[in-house]
C-alpha cells in the first residue's frame, strides 16, 4: 500500500495594515485564521497531508509616516498546536495610518524572504503571501537616511531584492512560492511578470477578498505543494 506523502509547510503572511485596508482587513484576518483548516482539507482532497505547518505574520505600514507602528514581525507558529497564540496575534491587527499611498511592502517581502525557514523533511514548501491594496516605496527611497526603526540588512535596491528571491541563500529554489494579492501597480506587477514561482491575484483598493478569490488562493497554495 502506498503511504501518503507528507509535507513540511511554512507560510509567511505579509499583511498591509494601513488605514486604506479598513474595508479589507477583517477579511484578511478571518482568512488567516482559516488557513490551517482550509488548506488541510484542500490538501487531503488531493491525496496529500501536511506533516508540519507553521505560519508567521509580518504586519507593515509606512516607515516614513507611522513610526514604531510601521512594522511588526512575529515568530513562526506551529499549527494547530499554537492556534490560540496565533489567533491572539491576528486579533491585534487593525487598519490605521499609512501616510501617502505607497507603503513599505518591499521591506516586508525582504524580511519574509530571510525568515527562519524549516529545512527538515524530504518534502517542503516555503510560501510567502502578500496582501496589500497599495503600491510600495522604492528600496532606494531616502538612501542613507532611513528611519531609526528601519529593519537591518534590507536590500538596497529592487535588483538586490530580486537576487535574494532568485538565489539560494535564503530559500530553497524548488520549495519557494510567492502569492501576491495586490493592485496592478509598482512593484507587484513587475514581480509577477519577472520573478520565478510567483502568482499574482489583482485587486482593487478598498475592495475585500471575496470567498471565490480566497478559495482560489488556497487552491493555488495546495497545488504548489
Amino acid at each position: 500500500m502506498n503511504q501518503q506523502l507528507k509535507y513540511n509547510v511554512d507560510i509567511v503572511l505579509c499583511i498591509d495594515s494601513t488605514g486604506s485596508m479598513s474595508p479589507v482587513i477583517n477579511d484578511v484576518k478571518a482568512n488567516a485564521l482559516k488557513f490551517y483548516v482550509d488548506l488541510s482539507e484542500n490538501m487531503n482532497a488531493k491525496g496529500k497531508a501536511i506533516d508540519d505547518l507553521r505560519l508567521k505574520v509580518i504586519e507593515f505600514r509606512d516607515f516614513y509616516a507611522d513610526g514604531d507602528r510601521a512594522f511588526k514581525e512575529s515568530d513562526f507558529f506551529a499549527l494547530p498546536s499554537q492556534s490560540i497564540q496565533f489567533k491572539q496575534l491576528v486579533d491585534q491587527i487593525y487598519a490605521d495610518g499609512g501616510g501617502d499611498e505607497p507603503e513599505n511592502g518591499l521591506e516586508a517581502l525582504a524580511v519574509a524572504i530571510k525568515s527562519n525557514w524549516n529545512k527538515d523533511g524530504d518534502k517542503r514548501r516555503q510560501l510567502i503571501v502578500v496582501w496589500t491594496d497599495a503600491s510600495a516605496h522604492t528600496l532606494e527611497k531616502n538612501a542613507g537616511f532611513k528611519p531609526g526603526n528601519y529593519p537591518a540588512n534590507i536590500p538596497a535596491s529592487f535588483d538586490d531584492l530580486t537576487d535574494a528571491w532568485e538565489g539560494q541563500e535564503f530559500m530553497n529554489p524548488s520549495s519557494k512560492r510567492l502569492i501576491i494579492y495586490s493592485p496592478d501597480s509598482y512593484p507587484w506587477t513587475s514581480i509577477a511578470n519577472n520573478w520565478t514561482n510567483t502568482i499574482h491575484f489583482a485587486s482593487q483598493a478598498g475592495y475585500g477578498l471575496s470567498d471565490i478569490e480566497y478559495n482560489t488562493i488556497v487552491d493555488a497554495i495546495a497545488n504548489s505543494i
